[in-house]
């Protein structure tokens, strides 16, 4: 295939939870392809706003909480205001609680559903009203993960909202497919994380995962990077609804 299917020159993306981690390994992916970069998020993105500059492409900080769904038209206007549309949208911001599930706080469970489920819903539905009533082709991209497929263990609300996450993500393929606009998913396995940091630190949990990766380490937030800029590519326009696991080989195991 030639490169040219996966130039992203002149796209805008918006990536939520851009400043570090995996978004940020997103965001500078996208910029290394040709695109131009709207970071959102409640910490300045700084670090992932040099990378991107470094490639000669702009990022645009975008503060915003969500926590809640309010912000959600606003951050459409404001990106398509200062940089003249979106492209692509990436649904990567989230967040976890640990605790047994017969001590689970209804906190807890509201706060994760609210990130990781209900803000990347109707954060989508804002995108794709812009798009549908521009008559501008998009991708939306969502980060699910291993637990999209599995139960885990002392995360409820992390694993409900994730596999909530990839059901939307093929129910908006189904309905948006005909309007031009690609909806699919990618399920990182365990990466080098803030929200990962627990399992790493714990001796023994870190052991077993490793043990059950056949790849035998674990992902770093580059290594999502060829994923995300395919399925904001030209490479993916015939794809719907899927998910693509970038796992090391676990979901193999």
């Amino acid at each position: 295939m030639a490169p040219a299917m996966f130039d992203l020159t002149g796209k805008i993306a918006l990536v939520t939870g851009a400043n570090t981690g995996l978004g940020q390994g997103i965001a500078v992916a996208l910029a290394q392809a040709g695109a131009d970069i709207a970071a959102v998020g409640r910490s300045d993105p700084s670090a992932t706003a040099e990378s991107v500059r470094a490639h000669g492409r702009k990022l645009l900080w975008v503060e915003r909480d969500l926590d809640t769904i309010q912000p959600m038209p606003g951050i459409i206007e404001q990106v398509t205001g200062e940089l003249g549309g979106i492209d692509i949208l990436v649904n990567n911001a989230g967040t976890i609680r640990r605790s047994d599930a017969l001590d689970f706080s209804e906190a807890d469970w509201d706060l994760v559903m609210g990130v990781n489920l209900k803000s990347a819903f109707f954060l989508s539905q804002a995108a794709a009203r812009w798009m549908v009533a521009h008559q501008r082709p998009g991708k939306i991209i969502n980060i699910v993960s291993m637990l999209s497929f599995q139960g885990g263990i002392r995360v409820a609300s992390y694993t409900a909202s994730k596999s909530g996450l990839l059901g939307l993500t093929r129910l908006l393929a189904n309905e948006w497919a005909a309007r031009g606009i690609n909806v699919n998913a990618i399920a990182p396995g365990y990466f080098e994380t803030s929200n990962t940091q627990a399992l790493r630190a714990d001796e023994g949990r870190n052991r077993d995962i490793l043990a059950r990766i056949p790849a035998g380490r674990w992902g770093r937030p580059e290594d999502l990077g060829g994923a995300a800029v395919f399925l904001a590519s030209a490479a993916s326009d015939y794809m719907q609804g899927a998910v693509v696991p970038v796992d090391g080989g676990w979901l193999g195991r």
